[in-house]
């Protein structure tokens, strides 16, 4: 019999099979989303999650307007913490996959069950990202931009646009925003809807995510690049878009998982 008192070694980190997929993959696994969202759309819950925030924002950006360099940035930042959010349309694509009820309050099981805390930690993961870009972008802005005065919201696109320092700051900041985005889709593209499915850890999943990255290069290449536009697109106007895109990628994200990891 075992020592109680004993600690029980914790299971040795295994990485699963990870398929070679091609693009027909990451198409398909976009198509699937899109039916998983016409069948559970979730468009309603993003606008309650989403819209607080950019109105938040705008808000503060009116009483401050030394915070305004950090209003176009935290809404392109919104990508970052998509993963995070988007765990429990992972949920309700799994369960529909499964042919389980997938009611909407199932929406939130992994924040009650054994996922928990690996989710937990991949979502710190990203909010150190999206604080490190927001950093990243007032010093570009610093750097730039904010050598020309203080920035006023009616002059905002006549300075980006005309002066040799806004266009620096859209190269440099697009530049820097493309390798944020990189580093969000190896880290998370895999690991969160991994956390959803199977028991482990968060590091292990990370790694896992990693070594997918480098399996399918090209693909994962293109998967960021279908996301980046779908993004944009979803932006115009006024980030209503998001409402559709965050939800349909998540439910896609859930499918290519499926692809890329033998489970």
């Amino acid at each position: 019999m075992l020592d109680s008192a004993q600690p029980v070694p914790a299971p040795a980190a295994v990485t699963p099979e990870i398929r070679r997929i091609g693009m027909a993959d990451v198409n398909w696994a976009l198509s699937e989303g899109w039916k998983d969202f016409t069948a559970k759309r979730g468009d309603l819950i993003f606008l309650g999650l989403l819209y607080p925030f950019v109105c938040l924002l705008a808000g503060a950006i009116a009483l401050n307007d030394s915070l305004l360099p950090l209003f176009f940035p935290a809404v392109a930042g919104l990508s970052i913490a998509g993963p995070a959010v988007a765990a429990g349309f992972y949920e309700l694509a799994r369960r529909r996959e499964a042919g389980l009820e997938s009611s909407w309050w199932h929406f939130f099981d992994p924040l009650n069950g054994r996922s928990r805390t690996p989710l937990a930690m991949l979502s710190l993961g990203l909010a150190v990202l999206f604080g490190a870009w927001l950093m990243a972008a007032y010093l570009i802005y610093a750097a730039t931009l904010g050598q020309t005065g203080a920035m006023q919201i009616g002059d905002i696109f006549g300075r980006l646009f005309t002066t040799p320092e806004g266009w620096a700051m859209i190269v440099i900041g697009h530049l820097v925003g493309a390798a944020f985005a990189a580093v969000t889709l190896v880290f998370a593209f895999i690991s969160f809807p991994m956390v959803v499915d199977r028991s482990v850890e968060a590091p292990d999943a990370v790694r896992t995510s990693l070594a997918a990255a480098r399996r399918n290069p090209g693909e994962t290449l293109g998967w960021g690049l279908r996301v980046g536009v779908l993004l944009v697109l979803g932006t115009i106007p006024f980030a209503i878009g998001l409402a559709v895109v965050l939800p349909w990628l998540g439910y896609a994200t859930w499918h290519l998982y499926t692809r890329v990891i033998v489970r």
